[in-house]
């Protein structure tokens, strides 16, 4: 299956380096471009990609605005692409703010082109991009700085979890790999992941990104703790 990308990003060398990136891909086709959030939305709406590769700051609409609008379409509107940030770690609060609006994941913009390609698959594939060292710097950055999470109904939804699902997903949002949660635990890889997919199960997760997120806003992972 061909997965269908635009890139969104005010930088017009930014967009044709990583359009003939991609394009030379036998399975990723670039379906469109905008130089602006308020664009890159309109773009989303009418080429209906798999994924978007959302700069974070642009003109006209910034790029967390944008996600939003793309990932939280209004009625009638029912293709809901998966949104990939585009960063770097002078602005990984606004990265976590669309974590919590929907977005899969976030790439730095600096990133090797390998690891571009690797990204859209990853995340057209319908998994979230957060490499652990990245998100243990992110949550580091963010964590000191935060309010104080709500333990309200979410932190309820927790008492759904089984003690061993609990510590899965507190590991997950330390920023731990599949590999050192199975090291850390005792566990076989392939047991994490399937804890790791009750975990989203039942509290009704899309996927890791949104895990990391729900565990600090329940207050599973404390600022300081990570």
């Amino acid at each position: 299956m061909t997965i269908r990308v635009i890139i969104v990003d005010d930088q017009a060398m930014v967009r044709a380096g990583f359009a003939a990136l991609l394009s030379a891909q036998s399975d990723i086709d670039v379906v469109g471009e905008a130089p602006d959030g308020r664009r890159g939305v309109e773009a989303a709406r009418s080429a209906h990609p798999d994924v978007v590769l959302m700069d974070v700051r642009m003109p006209e609409l910034d790029g967390l605005a944008a996600a939003r609008e793309i990932l939280r379409p209004p009625a009638g509107v029912t293709h809901r692409p998966k949104v990939l940030m585009l960063t770097t770690f002078d602005v990984d609060d606004y990265v976590y703010e669309a974590l919590r609006a929907g977005a899969s994941g976030f790439l730095l913009k600096d990133a090797p082109p390998a690891d571009l390609i690797a990204a859209v698959r990853v995340v057209a594939a319908g998994e979230a991009l957060l490499a652990p060292s990245v998100t243990r710097r992110l949550i580091a950055d963010f964590a000191a700085s935060r309010p104080a999470p709500r333990r309200d109904t979410t932190a309820l939804r927790l008492n759904g979890l089984t003690p061993r699902e609990t510590e899965v997903l507190e590991l997950i949002a330390r920023g731990l790999s599949n590999q050192e949660i199975a090291r850390s635990l005792v566990l076989a890889e392939q047991t994490v992941k399937t804890h790791i997919g009750r975990v989203l199960a039942k509290l009704d997760l899309r996927d890791r990104a949104q895990a990391v997120v729900f565990a600090y806003e329940s207050g599973l992972v404390t600022p300081g703790t990570a």
